[in-house]
This record gives C-alpha cells, sequence and structure tokens, in this order.
C-alpha cells in the first residue's frame, strides 16, 4: 500500500536581489529585516513551494504600514537570447528559458505550481516624515509585517514576518541626471491608438508618471521621429511633436503647440529636463531623420534617409526652425533644462561628418549643453562633444583626463565585466551601478530601451511577454524595462532594483553631507580587498546588503547625535 505524504507548503522571505527561478532549488538564505529612510522605495520578496497545485492561493497581510505597502506576483518571461556568445562568469544562468521578471498586480492571480519555487515581490513606499500618518504608524521607528498565505478555504499554508527599520533621516531629492529613452511610437502601436490622440496621450501620462516615480528626470522629447535604431531606409512610426508647414520653396512655417503640452505635462509629472531628440541620422550623422510637413493641404515626409546632412536644402530648413525654437525655450525659461544630440553613437572613422553637422546645429544652439553617447573620447578631445556619455565599459579614459561633467550608459555591448540588467545576470550586477556613480561622481546616466517593444532596427513590433530581446538582437533585459499592462506600465524586478541602486546613491549622498566625503568613502570601501571600479566590484548581493545597512545606520547616529 503507497502512504500518501501530507501536502507541504514552504515560504521563506528573500530579499529584492534574490531572483527565484521556477525550475531549480532556492540557495538563498532568508532575510527577515532590513532598514530604509523615509522617502524611499523598499522592496523584499517572499518565495513559497507547494507539493500540490494551489489555485487560487491567497495572502493576507498586516502591518502598521499597510497604507503604504502594495504586494505583486513575480511572473516570469521567456528568453531566447539571454546571454552573448562569450559570457563572463558573473551570470546566474546562460540557457534560454523562463526567467524571474514581470511583476503583476495580484488581480492577475496568485497560484502556487507544484514542486515549484515562485515569489511574491512586497513594495512599502515611506513618505516623507512630513506626510506620515501619525495615527496610523504611531511613534516606533520598528514596523513589522506579516503575511500569511492561504487556500480558498481559509486554511493557513504559511506564513512570515519581515521586520523593516526606518531611519530617522530622508532620503534627499536625487541629483543625477537620468533619462531612459522613452518610445512613444511603441505605445501607440502596442495598445492600437493613433499618435497623439486623447488616448495617446494619456497613456504617455501613466508612463512617464511610471519613469519618474523610479528616478527618470530626463525624457527624451521626439521634436521629430527620433532616428534611432532604424534600418537604412526604413521609417518608424512618426512622433512628431513639431508642426511643420511648408508654405514655399524652403520656407517653413513652425507650430509648438504639442510641444507646449509635452513640455507641460512631464513638468507636472516630476521630469526637470528635456532631451531633445537627434537631429541627424544614428552611426555618422549623414542624413537628416525623417520630418513630416504639410505640404499644399497634405501631409508629406520631406526629408529622410534621401537627404544629405550638409545639404542645402536640410541646412536651411534648420537655419528656420532652430531660432524658432531657441525663442520657444527662452520664453519658457527652460534654457537650462534642454539638451541636444547631434547624432548616436558616433565612431572615430565618422568624426568629420559629425563636426560637420555639430557646426550646423552649435551656429544656432551655442547657448545650450550637447551631450552625446559615445565610446571615442577623441570626440571630446576636439571639442565636439561637451558632455560625453562613454559606456561605462569605456569610461576610464575619461576619468583619467578628469572630464566634468561625465556621465555614462550601458546598452546590449556592455554585457562582459560591467554593470547591466540584462535577464540572466543576479539583480547586484544591476544594483552595484549606484555606488559606482558614487564614486566616480558622475553625472548622468542613459539607457536606451525603457519601453522599446520592437525588433531589431524597427522593422516589426513584437509582444514583450513572449519576445524580450528584440527578435534575437539585444540580450533578454536590454529593450525594456516596463511590460505594456491593460492600462498602463508593468514593472519588472530589473526596473525596481534599478530605482534601488539609485536610492543607495541619494543615502551616500546624504552620509556625504552629514559626515564628509573621506568617511563616506571609507565607510563603502571598508570591506573591500582592491577598490571599486566599474570592473571590479563584490559580486556577492550580501555585500550590497550590508553596504547599504552600514550606510543607513551611520546615517541614524549622525542625525540622532549630531
Amino acid at each position: 500500500m503507497v502512504t500518501k505524504l501530507p501536502p507541504i507548503f514552504e515560504t521563506r522571505c528573500v530579499s529584492s536581489l534574490s531572483k527565484v527561478f521556477a525550475d531549480t532549488e532556492l540557495q538563498d538564505s532568508a532575510v527577515r529585516e532590513g532598514t530604509a529612510l523615509w522617502k524611499e522605495t523598499y522592496s523584499f520578496q517572499v518565495a513559497y513551494r507547494s507539493s500540490r497545485l494551489i489555485k487560487p492561493l491567497q495572502i493576507k497581510v498586516d502591518s502598521p504600514l499597510l497604507p503604504y505597502l502594495s504586494i505583486r506576483t513575480v511572473g516570469l518571461s521567456p528568453s531566447e537570447l539571454p546571454v552573448y556568445d562569450n559570457p563572463d562568469s558573473g551570470y546566474l544562468r546562460t540557457a534560454p528559458g523562463l526567467y524571474p521578471d514581470p511583476l503583476y498586480p495580484l488581480s492577475e492571480g496568485l497560484r502556487a505550481v507544484p514542486g515549484q519555487w515562485r515569489a511574491v515581490w512586497v513594495t512599502i513606499s515611506l513618505p516623507s516624515k512630513a506626510d506620515i500618518d501619525s495615527a496610523i504608524i504611531g511613534p516606533s521607528s520598528l514596523f513589522t509585517i506579516d503575511l500569511q498565505f492561504s487556500d480558498v478555504t481559509g486554511n493557513l499554508l504559511g506564513e512570515e514576518r519581515f521586520t523593516l527599520e526606518v531611519m530617522p533621516a530622508e532620503l534627499p531629492e536625487q541629483k543625477l541626471l537620468h533619462t531612459e529613452w522613452f518610445h512613444c511610437d511603441c505605445i501607440a502601436t502596442h495598445y492600437g491608438c493613433e499618435v497623439f490622440s486623447e488616448e495617446h496621450w494619456q497613456l504617455i501620462d501613466r508612463y512617464i508618471r511610471n519613469a519618474a516615480d523610479h528616478g527618470v528626470n530626463m525624457l527624451l522629447t521626439p521634436l521629430f521621429t527620433p532616428p534611432l535604431d532604424t534600418a537604412v531606409g526604413g521609417e518608424r512610426l512618426t512622433v512628431q511633436l513639431v508642426g511643420v508647414e511648408q508654405i514655399g520653396d524652403n520656407q517653413y512655417r513652425f507650430d509648438f503647440s504639442r510641444l507646449e503640452r509635452w513640455v507641460s505635462m512631464c513638468k507636472d509629472l516630476g521630469i526637470r529636463y528635456f532631451e531633445f531628440s537627434h537631429l541627424f541620422t544614428q552611426w555618422g550623422a549623414h542624413h537628416a531623420p525623417k520630418i513630416m510637413a504639410a505640404v499644399e493641404g497634405e501631409e508629406k515626409r520631406i526629408f529622410g534617409w534621401e537627404t544629405e546632412a550638409a545639404g542645402e536644402p536640410y541646412r536651411q530648413f534648420l537655419d528656420q526652425f532652430l531660432p524658432e525654437l531657441v525663442r520657444f525655450i527662452r520664453s519658457r525659461g527652460l534654457e537650462k533644462q534642454v539638451y541636444f544630440h547631434v547624432s548616436d553613437e558616433p565612431v572615430a572613422h565618422q568624426l568629420d561628418s559629425y563636426k560637420q553637422a555639430s557646426d550646423i546645429l552649435k551656429s544656432h544652439l551655442s547657448d545650450f549643453a550637447f551631450l552625446e553617447a559615445l565610446s571615442d573620447y577623441e570626440f571630446y578631445e576636439h571639442g565636439l562633444v561637451p558632455v560625453p556619455i562613454p559606456s561605462n565599459d569605456h569610461i576610464e579614459p575619461f576619468l583619467e583626463h578628469g572630464v566634468e561633467p561625465l556621465w555614462t550608459y550601458y546598452c546590449c555591448g556592455q554585457h562582459r565585466e560591467v554593470s547591466n540588467r540584462f535577464f540572466s545576470m543576479p539583480s547586484s550586477r544591476n544594483r552595484v551601478l549606484g555606488v559606482q556613480l558614487y564614486k566616480f561622481g558622475i553625472q548622468g546616466f542613459l539607457h536606451w530601451g525603457y519601453n522599446f517593444w520592437y525588433s531589431q532596427y524597427a522593422t516589426r513590433a513584437v509582444d514583450p511577454f513572449r519576445v524580450t530581446d528584440a527578435d534575437c538582437a539585444f540580450a533578454s533585459g536590454d529593450p525594456f524595462v516596463v511590460y505594456p499592462g491593460q492600462d498602463g506600465p508593468i514593472d519588472s524586478i530589473r526596473w525596481e532594483v534599478f530605482r534601488e541602486a539609485l536610492q543607495d546613491l541619494r543615502a551616500l549622498e546624504l552620509f556625504e553631507s552629514l559626515a564628509g566625503r573621506r568617511k563616506a568613502m571609507a565607510l563603502l570601501e571598508e570591506d573591500l580587498k582592491e577598490g571599486l571600479t566599474f570592473k571590479t566590484y563584490p559580486s556577492d548581493p550580501g555585500w550590497l546588503l550590508h553596504t547599504r545597512e552600514q550606510i543607513n545606520h551611520a546615517i541614524k547616529e549622525m542625525s540622532v547625535n549630531g
């Protein structure tokens, strides 16, 4: 006779840096306590595994912090291209498969699948001290969060308690400039709405709100359809904020009303800086971007791949457009809040064409900041890019020369040694960027993929819940950090952890303001055999968690004792 074993339900609190895979044993140790500052967003996970199918699985939460708390279920996303052909040793796994990433609302349903580890993601969005509801929270700085799992009949299956200590200090405002390229066309395409219709504006609002909540304070602003990741000779869906009317041979009239609405909306949502889209094509500045205009009452493309960058027609257009744009900027007091691009990711042999295009723009825009993602120091050396954005694996020459201000970026090419946020990488490799930005005084960060839901070169739309690598072009995790939900963005683990990186940076800046930079750096590197660099850093997530705890306790001591 076969003996039937009783059902088993296991739970374990783990940190936000754990990735709970459904098909492997959970190795991460339990983490049941943590610390945070007011105005910080703190997250942890509760992993669970059942010996039987439970559908639906119910969860109950009790905590003094309940008004500030949300729970989501960690979903699984497929990856066909988790790594490239020469990964370093700093990956969790290299095989295609299902990776924990999207964070679905509980309304999508919570379930336990036999023998599989799954997780819920718990987020506490702490208010400022001034906004604390003392009637709810009381005087204590130690808060418990109790979670109970049960089946549909109410039978208790498992429970966990997490204790969060909130320090008597607030996380300061973010100083870092941060842009994640925002693709308006992908939103219109996925939701099937007309570009800049009211439905589109409402969706854009929700996505910008999400971006700002995760530390984005600069937004890619499509004066004209951004000439980014577009096949040569191809087009992306038109997303052009500036209206253009051709009123004669090489004569134009401009309408800035949509740009006005964009700027106003962004400001209301917490965006402080505007990164105007590139005015020449990517990888060399050889052509004009796609520009649409009303010509005798009909909307037509007047510039594009067929337009030579230095040709007279486009130069005449810019000679009329840029002074009008400058007037718009000045009339709204945006002089210190706008940044311009020439052409994305130029390389050394394109220096001449880039210079030619740059000279055209700077004849009108010399009073404004220019920035560019690039890897060749030569562009900065020649004075072509005042605000260079080298990749984090090519930043050393810029650091050695003391370049100020200095930004950095990463994308698919930065897949060895340095920080990045691919599905296949540990979350600690994502979050470590924050302390690196602090150490080297980096003033800005750029990434190209907030919501790129197309295939490479934007040749077709993809379902980002099924295709996470832009048709096997970029390792999963590179093209986007949010998924398109029914009414707006669905966060990813990677996006939440990246926010934690920025919060680490802000916490270090706070401690520096209290104790000085020397003490802040000593605390940051006290347990390290060699100093932090962009390529040398601890791989153990425990180091990041412990270091942040040390910083928080040091802030508490300084805040209490002075």
